[in-house]
């Protein structure tokens, strides 16, 4: 066999690329105008479903289906994927009578997932079909067909998967993200099944999570000498001392800012009480609220440290820019 051996020009491989991404984008929009009742039922099969979605294909589609599973595992919709192959010799097993199956194959007959069929009808699991053949022996043995037919692959001998994937994985999504809203699903019921990634981070910890506390928290008195209160913010390391009054209340803060201020304004420190020089009535964060908002607050204030108060206006706490960094919120 001759081949061209030639290095294709960088204009040549562009051409290439855009005329791929053209082809995927048309069959991606072509989705749109064949989403029906069909779409409607596969949602409601799965809303009532009170096990599992298993989603199961074979070859490149088996890719697309183990993504589609995981997206839905991790918006709102319980979900595994299940090697059809597999399923044959035993994994079967782990389909159970309250699950869904939505199965992949673009022409409908792949032989692997059309053996499942008399055994998912046997035992009353209902069936959802992902294919680009509504004529197909998949689709017609399906409570729900979603019609993922693209005209053309992108790939130039029209036979590599690649249209019609890209058309699959873009409706599985359009279905997750579609069960996703009608299931009320939050950002932090996202962050739930993320909990080790900086999304869940930011969704998940709280200042009360991150805040230095009890013999860590710096604070002094209301009338203590100024020296008193630069000797706490030392001792501590934290940037700022929270100055508190007869009750234990906090009634201002003093900072590294704050004393950079007091050394412009005034040439003698020594008669100088934290009072006359503190931030009155200081910014203050309760245990509860989302280390993301604290962040946010910080930024908007341009401070690196913030006092934490409970109910009743004590300090509990005290949260540094530092502790945000390290626990990966920002």
């Amino acid at each position: 066999m001759n081949r061209d051996t030639t290095a294709p020009s960088p204009s040549r491989l562009r051409a290439s690329a855009r005329r791929t991404l053209t082809l995927e984008q048309q069959a991606v929009g072509a989705l749109i105008e064949r989403l029906d009742e069909a779409f409607d039922r596969a949602c409601d099969l799965i809303l009532a479903c009170r096990g599992r979605v298993v989603v199961t294909g074979m070859g490149k589609s088996g890719h697309i289906a183990g993504k589609i599973a995981a997206t839905l595992a991790s918006t709102g919709t319980p979900a595994f994927f299940v090697h059809p192959g597999e399923a044959s010799h035993g994994d079967l097993g782990m389909i159970t009578p309250g699950d869904v199956v939505l199965a992949l194959s673009n022409s409908g007959e792949t032989a692997e997932v059309t053996a499942l069929l008399p055994l998912l009808k046997r035992m009353g699991v209902p069936l959802i079909s992902m294919t680009g053949r509504p004529a197909s022996t998949l689709a017609r043995h399906a409570e729900a067909h979603l019609d993922a037919a693209v005209e053309r692959e992108a790939c130039p001998l029209d036979l590599a998967p690649t249209s019609s994937t890209t058309a699959s994985l873009a409706l599985g999504d359009a279905l997750a993200v579609a069960l996703l809203e009608c299931r009320g699903f939050t950002a932090e019921d996202f962050a739930l099944s993320h909990p080790g990634g900086s999304l869940g981070k930011r969704l998940l910890l709280r200042v009360g999570d991150l805040m230095h506390q009890g013999s860590r928290l710096p604070r002094v008195p209301l009338g203590s000498p100024l020296r008193d209160a630069l000797l706490e913010i030392t001792r501590q390391g934290l940037g700022f001392t929270c100055v508190v009054d007869t009750d234990g209340r906090l009634a201002g803060v003093y900072t590294d800012g704050d004393l950079r201020r007091t050394l412009d304004q005034h040439s003698d420190l020594s008669g100088l009480t934290v009072d006359d020089v503190m931030t009155r009535p200081g910014k203050r964060v309760s245990p509860d609220m989302l280390a993301a908002e604290a962040v946010r607050l910080m930024e908007d204030h341009r401070i690196s440290a913030l006092a934490v108060v409970d109910a009743t206006g004590r300090p509990v706490g005290a949260l540094h820019m530092h502790d945000l960094l390290a626990s990966g919120v920002i």
